[in-house]
């Protein structure tokens, strides 16, 4: 007996005794050690294309034209725009195909920043994503949707507030629960609808070609299109018509955020995002072409849903496809973002930058079930005192921020680690442009729109006491890691 065993008066139990569990109790055990639960490799190259296009091809497309034109000022420079934003959005595509395969984590643009510059810089992209970046582009993605499903129930007035947001909610949370049950069905449902919308902006752009055909495309001349009616627009001016062109092309990145779920990522991830950026620079250009082949810059101006619009113009008795398949293409865009959100937060909590409990994942099908309900209400509660453009124009704003931070990680962490290995390895021509542009597009905004851009930078900068009470601060009270507990407690009882 030792000392220990003398001044307590209680003898150890001999090590025999250990082993009494029976089979059924090990296998209880090992199916409740947390290490075995992890997220399961299911998405390949053709599920990863669509998760991309499946993010970049949402409400974007049938809302941004409305704003690119107003901005810039003719139909000429709203294409040169579209075209513009495609490139810089495959330039950017580039740089995070070299970190994604560097640095093979999931959670995308956070996980490379808090790798190269540390917590506080990543905690802040992580605190503007998911307070209002990716919850603000769920909502205005599920908003638009509501609007087309609704606008064939009322055509000759707007939807009511209250029914837009209802519908808007009820798809919310009906996605929320096929994400919770299965990656396998949320995939499948993203493949599906990628699908759709692809030939739901096929017919637009099939019917538009029908038109220049016939000969309508008095509009599409460089005459007419680059008239300006006296009225040229600022360089601040074209800056918001970028800002408004980003929107639509954002979630060129979000394959990053579910890395760990790709099979074999170093091939597929490069491969996917060099099919699919192109292929919808070239959809997005062919679609506005033809708007423009079929309705005046005054009509497109003054509608409320393009796309109907359109169809209501060309298509007559078959107009009523329009709206139903906007509605599908967006009903898939919510399905992508909600997986690939999930997952930032998921990321976040296991770096210890939110609250553990999002880093938690369902035994049985192995899903971010936390993660997801705090995307789901985040989204619902932006989409209840949001109005759609006002929404777009602050996350734009911040998409481009945190996507300028990251690149700039790229070059750092070349000087930083110049002899680490990177399977893929881009000039750094591809970077220096996207970061001049990205430097140029941002100046002209703050000096256009300084309080939509003071929004967003202190959306951002309210993160840094946060950090430091949350994050940084590790000896807090005994009582508020108790409150934790319980609270975990009482979630999975």
């Amino acid at each position: 007996m030792d000392g220990a065993e003398r001044k307590s008066g209680v003898r150890a139990r001999p090590e025999p005794q250990a082993p009494r569990s029976t089979m059924k109790d090990r296998k209880v055990k090992e199916d409740t050690v947390p290490e075995r639960v992890t997220l399961k490799k299911e998405i390949g190259l053709m599920s990863a294309c669509t998760i991309i296009i499946g993010n970049i091809i949402g409400s974007g497309i049938f809302i941004s034209p409305k704003g690119v034109l107003e901005h810039s000022g003719s139909v000429g420079l709203a294409l040169v725009v579209w075209v513009l934003g495609g490139g810089i959005a495959a330039l950017g595509s580039l740089c995070y195909a070299e970190l994604g395969v560097t640095i093979p984590k999931s959670g995308g643009d956070y996980s490379y920043v808090t790798e190269i510059f540390g917590g506080l810089v990543g905690f802040l992209l992580l605190w503007s994503a998911v307070l209002i970046m990716y919850p603000t582009t769920l909502a205005v993605i599920a908003l638009t949707f509501s609007n087309y499903v609704l606008q064939p129930v009322f055509p000759n007035c707007v939807p009511p507030y209250m029914a837009i947001r209802m519908l808007s909610a009820t798809c919310i949370l009906f996605l929320t629960w096929v994400n919770c049950f299965s990656v396998r069905l949320a995939t499948r449902i993203q493949d599906i609808f990628t699908v759709g919308k692809l030939m739901a902006l096929g017919l637009i752009i099939a019917v538009g070609m029908v038109q220049i055909y016939k000969g309508n495309y008095e509009g599409l001349t460089p005459q007419i299109a680059f008239d300006f009616s006296g009225n040229s627009p600022s360089v601040g001016q074209i800056a918001l018509a970028f800002l408004q062109a980003s929107f639509a092309f954002s979630g060129w990145n979000f394959l990053n955020y579910v890395t760990e779920e790709v099979v074999d990522p170093r091939r597929n991830l490069p491969r996917a995002i060099y099919i699919s950026i192109p292929l919808v620079t070239f959809v997005y250009t062919l679609t506005n072409i033809a708007y423009f082949s079929s309705m005046s810059p005054e009509e497109l101006l003054s509608s409320n849903a393009v796309a109907v619009t359109f169809g209501e113009k060309l298509l007559g008795m078959f107009s009523t496809i329009m709206p139903i398949s906007v509605a599908l293409s967006t009903f898939g865009g919510i399905n992508g973002y909600l997986f690939t959100s999930s997952r930032l937060c998921f990321s976040g909590a296991r770096e210890g930058h939110l609250p553990s409990l999002l880093a938690m994942i369902h035994f049985k099908s192995c899903t971010p079930i936390p993660a997801l309900l705090v995307c789901c209400t985040a989204t619902i509660v932006i989409m209840c005192i949001g109005e759609t453009h006002n929404l777009i124009n602050y996350v734009s704003f911040i998409n481009y921020l945190s996507y300028g931070v990251t690149i700039a990680g790229l070059l750092y962490y070349r000087w930083k680690k110049p002899n680490l290995y990177r399977p893929i390895k881009v000039s750094l021509l591809v970077p220096m442009s996207y970061l001049l542009f990205w430097a140029l597009l941002l100046g002209f905004s703050l000096h256009s729109e300084p309080v939509v851009c003071g929004v967003g930078l202190v959306i951002m900068l309210t993160g840094v006491p946060v950090y430091f009470l949350g994050v940084y601060w590790k000896d807090k009270p005994k009582c508020i890691y108790d409150f934790i507990g319980k609270l975990k407690n009482l979630i999975f009882k």
